[in-house]
């Protein structure tokens, strides 16, 4: 399946965070668009939103890394626009899988909190389109649900 990761990508930490899902979803037979692995002619918004808009267009899915204490600007207009484009073609377009491994999301969940942690638009977007998942391992069996 192709895949589009989103996630924060502003640290190295981050950035290798997201490689490792990567090489993971890939070591299982997965295509993987990462935003910061793409060479852009420029790097300014309007060629960061071609770019990117484009990897969205071109995947089957996405897998959003939700960690931090909320969830990435970029990252929420990711699951916006493809939350869109699977709501327009669901024969074409799979759906979104939320990542959460932040133990203060969590922590959230497990007090009972109607929005599980995270933002009630974001994950309404998520819940209406795909699926809210806690471990890597889950992302794995929800992707395989999709095929």
């Amino acid at each position: 399946m192709k895949l589009y990761l989103a996630g924060p990508l502003f640290t190295p930490a981050e950035r290798d965070h997201i490689d490792a899902l990567a090489e993971r979803l890939e070591q299982a037979g997965h295509e993987c668009f990462v935003p910061h692995r793409q060479q852009f002619s420029s790097l300014d918004p309007a060629t960061v939103f071609a770019v990117d808009s484009a990897g969205l267009r071109w995947a089957d899915a996405v897998v959003a890394w939700l960690d931090g204490p909320m969830v990435d600007d970029g990252t929420a207009c990711e699951i916006g626009i493809f939350s869109e484009l699977v709501r327009t073609d669901p024969t074409r377009y799979r759906g979104v899988i939320g990542l959460a491994t932040d133990w203060r999301i969590w922590r959230s969940r497990d007090a009972g909190a109607a929005d599980n942690g995270i933002n009630f638009f974001v994950g309404g977007a998520i819940e209406a389109y795909g699926k809210l998942v806690w471990s890597i391992d889950e992302v794995e069996t929800a992707l395989s649900e999709w095929q």
